[in-house]
């Protein structure tokens, strides 16, 4: 039988490891994290409808996202046999949003969001590092979700004074 439990099962397997390299942006060998973090981009663009509401629809999408990473990450873990393998990128774009809560979905917010994302999940500051030794996925997605929590906070002081001086 085509559809039998284990070919299912199987067939989910694969797609969770295929969406936690990000579609094969992972497999890059320079910058992976970065290289899949930019799915985050289109990600954002796709939810460009439901940002424009209200803070607690975007935060309900954050929480919604990160926590689908959290399975993701962990049968790619298991895949790859390596704690947070550098493949496994589903953690940096799925947490992307977050660190754009409250801005409006502009370049200006975009590249800041991405730059600093990206700084905060390369430096790890405490909780982040500590936050990554948990295990399985949780562990994968909790230090980024608390680096996009500081590119949040960063953005929030930032984005203001680059759009007043870019006007």
């Amino acid at each position: 039988m085509i559809f039998s439990k284990k070919n299912l099962l199987n067939a989910s397997r694969h797609f969770a490891v295929i969406a936690a390299t990000g579609f094969g942006l992972g497999l890059s060998p320079f910058a992976s994290g970065t290289t899949g973090a930019l799915l985050g981009i289109p990600l954002i663009l796709c939810l460009a409808k439901v940002w424009t509401g209200s803070i607690i629809w975007q935060i309900f999408w954050c929480v919604i996202l990160a926590t689908a990473a959290i399975p993701l990450c962990n049968v790619a873990e298991n895949h790859f046999k390596e704690k947070d393998d550098r493949r496994i990128v589903a953690d940096e774009y799925l947490t992307f949003p977050i660190g754009m809560i409250g801005l409006p979905i502009c370049i200006t917010s975009l590249v800041l969001a991405f730059i600093t994302n990206r700084i905060f999940d390369i430096l790890k500051p405490p909780p982040a590092n500590w936050a990554q030794k948990l295990p399985g996925g949780f562990g994968i997605v909790a230090d980024d979700t608390i680096s996009a929590s500081y590119s949040l906070a960063l953005n929030h002081i930032l984005f203001p004074i680059i759009t007043l001086a870019l006007s």
